[in-house]
């Protein structure tokens, strides 16, 4: 490696602060945009058997540590993005494709379902990965199969029973990485879906901290309850470590008010941990994944 049959962009020491919707993060020792799924494969058959790997799409949903990742970062946005109906009505999108495309490209052809889709800040891939959701809907409500590849470049097609999926989690053979999947949504009124997509949209600008940067909701709700409701009953919107800050407008987002480090938005994440312990015997999961090394 480098194999010079290889059509994508391979970069080193590449900060990933510049791929996180946090905007924190220290460098990935390899970062890889495949120019296709052929391209993906052959890379990923190239690498060592123990080198670590690690995929991330818009990077929503992620905080990576300011010593950054000591491996191959796999970034699927802008490679891995085809979008099409098939033959038989299902929609196949790749795992690079925004989730919001895919509720416009669906709802544009009269299918309703995925309006939803709109509500993810992520890739059709992240949102596989851990069962995304969003005013109501969740991504394997949808999924009819999932196309999988493994570290030898070998694609597999896979239906929904070779999953054990729950509220944002997923479990599946291990070793395998989703590259697709496969949509089958209802047929319906193409204004009406429309019109939910902006109603949902609305609502998101409306209730959450949308021009700041942050990872999406940073906890999972626990079992009858919100996070949100948790964290802000315990006295804790507006809270901060150093440029880190709960967010006033919805406290189960923490937002970068310019500068915040990696450190400062974990020791926040815990800080609330432990409050909301303390307050309310409740101990929040998170659904934010942390990855790489400290500085």
């Amino acid at each position: 490696m480098p194999d010079n049959r290889l059509r994508g962009e391979l970069r080193r020491n590449e900060p990933m602060a510049r791929h996180t919707t946090w905007r924190v993060g220290g460098p990935a020792r390899l970062w890889y945009r495949p120019a296709d799924l052929d391209d993906l494969a052959l890379f990923l058959s190239g690498l060592p058997a123990d080198e670590p790997v690690y995929w991330v799409g818009l990077g929503s949903n992620l905080l990576v540590r300011d010593g950054g990742i000591d491996g191959v970062v796999i970034a699927p946005l802008g490679g891995l993005q085809q979008l099409d109906m098939l033959e038989d009505g299902v929609l196949r999108a790749e795992a690079g494709v925004p989730c919001n495309k895919v509720a416009r490209f669906s709802a544009a052809r009269g299918l309703v379902g995925g309006e939803f889709l709109a509500g993810i800040p992520g890739t059709v891939g992240g949102a596989l990965a851990m069962n995304a959701g969003a005013f109501g809907g969740e991504t394997w409500a949808q999924v009819v199969a999932v196309e999988t590849i493994d570290r030898k470049g070998e694609v597999r097609l896979r239906r929904p029973e070779d999953f054990r999926v729950g509220y944002r989690q997923v479990e599946g053979p291990a070793g395998e990485w989703f590259v697709a999947a496969r949509f089958r949504f209802e047929p319906g009124d193409v204004m009406a879906a429309q019109a939910r997509i902006r109603e949902l949209l609305a609502r998101r600008n409306a209730t959450q901290p949308t021009g700041e940067p942050s990872c999406g909701s940073v906890f999972r709700n626990p079992p009858g309850d919100h996070a949100a409701r948790l964290i802000e009953t315990a006295g804790l919107k507006g809270a901060c470590i150093g440029a880190a800050c709960v967010s006033e407008k919805h406290a189960n987002f923490i937002v970068n008010t310019g500068g915040a480090r990696a450190a400062d938005i974990e020791a926040l994440i815990e800080r609330v941990r432990a409050e909301v312990e303390r307050v309310h015997g409740v101990w929040l999961e998170t659904e934010v994944r942390i990855l790489g090394e400290a500085a």
